[in-house]
């Protein structure tokens, strides 16, 4: 994905969930190496394609988090397009490197450090850190994408507005496997409760106490089909093998037609994610 064209992807998705009666939209930018291409109707280079569900189709939608917050989320005081200044009335720059346990003498020193750091974006209203320490699902990562030791400010892959919240946040494998089995378990025990197994029970309540869930409660319908839309930055070498994270998809609901792909950016709900799982089903009796 080009970063420079994600404010426009964002807008771009916001106004057609805004088209839609539910609002939420599921699926991916296109991502390749060279120009990305979709097809509908025609091969295509920009704009969005996609299909249109009425409410006879009943599905349920989650999204699973990659990276996990390295410290708390503060509000962004003062920003000028995608170059946070300040952070609660602090340094951004100097929130960064304390997060990070690391000299703010030397910030050029820390620089390798600060390679592997990204930030989580959540709107104002939105709480950006669940009591489980994990990031809630509103929670858009982004890339830092420079520092300015001078004027103690971070520039970010994004253009976020005065109020949004920020956490600093790194990957983790298996936060992700966690976060990924949690959503999956999540969908089956609202779809079939009496049938999950105890252990698996057992498990949801302990990974979905203080979280939030999306959706309409469906007990007693089955699964008929799911599609699962990954970033390109998480897939088999990040979960430990090829076909690694679909397998564990597979795993946790059963056998049930299952497809997907990997996205430049995942889409759910009014939001363009990254370093994220979008997972949606479809149901029937």
């Amino acid at each position: 994905l080009n970063l420079l064209l994600l404010p426009n992807a964002q807008l771009l998705v916001g106004e057609l969930a805004m088209r839609t009666t539910s609002g939420y939209l599921f699926g991916g930018l296109a991502a390749a190496r060279t120009g990305t291409l979709h097809i509908a109707d025609e091969v295509l280079s920009g704009g969005l394609s996609g299909v249109a569900f009425d409410d006879t189709v009943r599905m349920v939608s989650r999204v699973t988090q990659g990276c996990q917050p390295v410290g708390p989320a503060r509000r962004i005081t003062r920003v000028e397009r995608n170059v946070v200044a300040t952070l609660d009335g602090e340094p951004a720059l100097d929130c960064l490197l304390r997060d990070l346990a690391l000299d703010p003498a030397e910030p050029r020193k820390a620089l390798p450090r600060l390679q592997v750091t990204l930030v989580g974006l959540s709107d104002a209203a939105t709480p950006s850190v669940s009591r489980a320490g994990q990031f809630g699902t509103d929670t858009r990562v982004r890339h830092l994408i420079g520092i300015d030791p001078r004027e103690r400010g971070i520039a970010v892959a994004d253009q976020p507005e005065p109020g949004m919240q920020l956490a600093f946040c790194s990957r983790d494998t298996e936060a992700a496997r966690r976060d990924l089995v949690r959503i999956c378990t999540e969908i089956r025990e609202e779809l079939e409760p009496e049938s999950l197994p105890i252990e698996a029970a057992s498990m949801l309540a302990r990974q979905t106490a203080g979280s939030e869930a999306s959706g309409v409660t469906t007990a007693g319908r089955r699964i008929a089909g799911a599609v699962y839309v990954s970033c390109a930055g998480r897939g088999g070498p990040h979960f430990g093998g090829p076909s690694a994270e679909l397998q564990i998809v597979r795993r946790a609901l059963g056998d049930v037609p299952l497809t997907g792909f990997f996205a430049g950016g995942e889409i759910a709900r009014h939001h363009v994610y990254g370093y994220t799982g979008v997972l949606t089903v479809f149901t029937a009796d």
